[in-house]
């Protein structure tokens, strides 16, 4: 029924926004019993760091009408209806299309995509006036089964330390489940491709440094219990959950920032929709100010050289990507034993 909204008025940098939202009872985590109204009222809360940490950039909606048990499905292009205040820039994918893309420059625009549904946010890497440019190095460190949040802690300090070496300043979040995503302001001068191979050589460096705890292997036969150093998501339309970004996980967490001193002995399951206002009111933002802090990738690219020199080449990309040149075949290891081979 159309009565069945209510209005909230959502502070911004422009002013006040009202912002509608219906179906405010609906139940989008069962488990935990947060409403559709509950996540809109969150994302006003964080609004202002939510906002500087995914303003301005091209962002992906991952939307669950039903809420996070049922269907979703992802919006690139902006949803029908979107307000005038709401805008969308063209974007460039990796098959070479160009779409508009929507971003988000104050908190009601958060705001509405919950209204639309939306649970997580996926911002790219770049901004929204020069996409084609990141300005953010992001690390994704992916604990592989039988390992957990406990096993990525010490790959994520050395990997700061192993920034610093670089010159860049490392920034850690959770994942909202049992990873760690650690961001580096950069400079925007490098394309997506040269920021991946940043990131593959200071991953495999950490590698090399923690070789029993981390690995680089693309294929999941090969990684064993140790924490995957996800370089594929420095690629171009590769996206994780923003800081501050819901998940859709039954426990309703959030991929909050950390402190370093902090990520030691962090639970991020006490990281959720409701318990994330409060702690930032009580400790503030850890990544305020991030961009300031910006660096260029040049050592990292320098580590690429010596590598490329040493007979190290292209890692494998994602299968939808384009096949790219110097990537090694995209054939499972033990698919390229004929004895496994099924006639």
């Amino acid at each position: 029924m159309a009565a069945d909204a209510v209005t909230l008025t959502v502070p911004g940098p422009r002013g006040d926004r009202e912002v509608r939202v219906s179906s405010p009872g609906r139940v989008l985590w069962p488990e935990v019993g947060i409403t559709k109204l509950e996540l809109a009222e969150y994302l006003v809360a964080v609004g202002e760091p939510f906002v500087e940490a995914n303003g301005d950039r091209p962002v992906s909606l991952q939307r669950f009408p039903g809420g996070v048990d049922g269907e979703q499905f992802f919006s690139k292009n902006p949803p029908k209806g979107a307000p005038e205040w709401v805008r969308a820039v063209p974007v460039t994918y990796p098959s070479g299309r160009s779409h508009p893309q929507l971003v988000i420059d104050e908190p009601a625009g958060a705001v509405w995509a919950a209204q639309m549904n939306t649970v997580v946010f996926h911002p790219w890497a770049s901004r929204a006036e020069a996409s084609d440019l990141p300005d953010q190095l992001r690390i994704d460190l992916d604990p592989q089964p039988g390992t957990g949040y406990a096993e990525a802690i010490e790959p994520a300090l050395a990997l700061r330390d192993l920034l610093a070496e670089a010159g860049l300043t490392a920034f850690a979040k959770t994942s909202g489940n049992r990873g760690i995503h650690v961001f580096a302001p950069i400079e925007p001068e490098h394309e997506f491709l040269d920021v991946r191979h940043a990131v593959i050589a200071v991953a495999r460096e950490l590698e090399r440094r923690m070789p029993d705890r981390v690995t680089t292997a693309w294929w999941k036969e090969e990684r064993g219990e140790r924490v995957f150093v996800d370089y594929n998501q420095a690629n171009r339309d590769r996206t994780m959950a923003g800081a501050y970004s819901p998940r859709a996980l039954p426990w309703a967490s959030v991929s909050c920032p950390l402190e370093w001193s902090e990520v030691a002995d962090a639970d991020p399951r006490e990281f959720t929709i409701r318990s994330l206002p409060a702690r930032l009111t009580e400790r503030g933002d850890p990544w305020a100010g991030m961009q300031s802090k910006a660096a260029r990738i040049d050592p990292l690219l320098d580590w690429w050289a010596r590598d490329l020199d040493d007979g190290l080449g292209e890692l494998p990309f994602p299968p939808d990507f384009p096949k790219m040149p110097g990537e090694p075949p995209r054939v499972q290891p033990s698919r390229k034993n004929p004895a496994n081979w099924q006639e």
